[in-house]
């Protein structure tokens, strides 16, 4: 596509549905309403929705198609068995257990295996991640490399785990962790993969110490691809030969198929041996459902079968990094700055440095979320302090500690919008850099206690 100016979607559109078109004076009450948190404002009012990339994929014709044939039996269902046998010839792994989402997956596997005072070193955890692991007692513990926390840096694996120091944290805490995690790719820090050469070196040093590796692989595919397209030696491999050996160095993986599954809904463990495998399937039938569906219908496992096989298409992979290059440029150009290099899922404003103004403790990142709403009816999700920033409790007075980067990401949902779409949205950011001075940032009137940028609410800072 980089012998072209224009970019095409790899696909035809059969079924088309209005976008809500309203005004900044319409949006202004709405937000409002909603304590300033995009998370509570109805989708009716939303033009351009880039709250997540989860879940929100334009699903295939030979997607519809499949549903139409699933076998929805209870227990056995030959849905289950073709889901099954397409997820054992992406990974290699044996044991495959559906679950309704990634969060699912993540619950049944921590609840199973974790106890508290354990850790888990990782990449980064995002979100959901972290919250079921310290849900239990344990620790969630980042090692990414220091290039990975910097949003200027231009290095082409930013999701890189530090090796010398997952080496010195598993000599020190081996008796605390029971596996090791990476994340493919890494959202937390902006969406960036990891190498191959990072993965194969960070599945020595847990082999080296008898640790289980488990991949969060719920954007596999479009790290296979950045490693297709960056990494020295792997142009001329197919996606499906980098996944399949990214898969070989792990012991196990745990999926949101939302994302490189290319559905609306689902998830799944897969594992190589079955040590863990039956107190999974129990938790899972006491939770979720029947092993043979876990939570999902056959339909949506017929779905993700057949979503599994299209994400690994090389040109939608190829479409797909090219729409996030191109936004991320277009920001670039109107003076708002972004993660570098641009990843493939999404693109992440740099708020710290756009709005300097504004104290970490006043949310820069939520703030510029708000302002993209108001002003063109775009819904972001801020990774930030909103998300991540927390009270230290030091001799008696509490202090806000931020969290390492405020970023605003922009995630694309899959197979949705068209080039037209992103164009209209670069044309309107010149008047948000126009304003960025007078943009205030927020405080917390309502404080969850898991998850805060679900369900919190802001109001300005007068």
């Amino acid at each position: 596509m980089d012998k072209h100016r224009t970019i095409i979607e790899p696909f035809k559109i059969k079924v088309v549905e209005p976008l809500a078109m309203l005004t900044r004076e319409q949006r202004v009450p709405i937000l409002s309403s909603a304590g300033y948190n995009l998370f509570l404002v109805l989708a009716e009012a939303v033009t351009f929705d880039f709250l997540t990339d989860s879940g929100t994929t334009a699903m295939s014709a030979n997607q519809w198609a499949a549903m139409m044939v699933a076998d929805e039996s209870y227990a056995g269902s030959r849905s289950f068995v073709k889901f099954e046998q397409v997820v054992q010839r992406l990974t290699g792994y044996d044991f495959v257990i559906p679950t309704h989402q990634g969060r699912a997956a993540e619950r049944l596997l921590f609840e199973a295996v974790l106890k508290p005072g354990m850790k888990v070193p990782s990449n980064n955890h995002f979100d959901t991640t972290r919250a079921n692991i310290e849900h239990i007692g344990a620790e969630a513990v980042d090692l990414v490399i220091e290039e990975g926390r910097d949003p200027t840096s231009t290095h082409p694996f930013k999701g890189n785990i530090d090796l010398a120091k997952l080496e010195e944290f598993c000599q020190k805490e081996r008796s605390h962790i029971p596996f090791g995690m990476l994340t493919i790719t890494n959202n937390t820090g902006g969406g960036q993969p990891a190498s191959l050469e990072n993965i194969r070196g960070a599945s020595a040093i847990y082999r080296k110490h008898g640790i289980p590796f488990i991949i969060d692989a719920c954007r596999f595919a479009e790290n296979s691809y950045l490693i297709k397209i960056r990494e020295k030696d792997q142009a001329t491999r197919s996606v499906r030969e980098i996944a399949s050996e990214i898969f070989s160095l792990a012991d196990g993986c745990m999926m949101s198929a939302k994302k490189d599954g290319l559905v609306n809904i689902g998830g799944f463990i897969a594992l190589h041996d079955r040590t863990w495998v039956e107190s999974l399937r129990s938790l899972l039938i006491l939770t979720e459902g029947f092993p043979t569906y876990g939570g999902l219908a056959a339909r949506d496992l017929e779905a993700l079968a057949v979503g599994l096989e299209e994400v690994l298409d090389e040109r939608y992979l190829e479409y797909r990094v090219a729409v996030t290059k191109y936004m991320a440029e277009g920001l670039n150009k109107a003076g708002i700055p972004t993660v570098q290099p641009p990843g493939a899922h999404a693109v992440y404003i740099d708020a710290r440095a756009f709005l300097p103004h504004i104290p970490a403790h006043e949310f820069p990142g939520q703030a510029l979320a708000c302002e993209l709403y108001l002003s063109e009816g775009i819904r972001s999700c801020e990774i930030g302090s909103a998300m991540f920033g927390h009270y230290s409790d030091e001799k008696g007075s509490k202090n806000f500690v931020p969290a390492q980067m405020e970023l605003v990401r922009l995630a694309f949902p899959r197979r949705v919008y068209t080039q037209s779409h992103f164009d209209y949205i670069l044309e309107a950011m010149s008047e948000i850099v126009a304003k960025k001075s007078s943009l205030k940032g927020l405080r917390l009137t309502y404080d969850p206690p898991f998850l805060r940028h679900f369900t919190a609410r802001f109001e300005p800072v007068s």
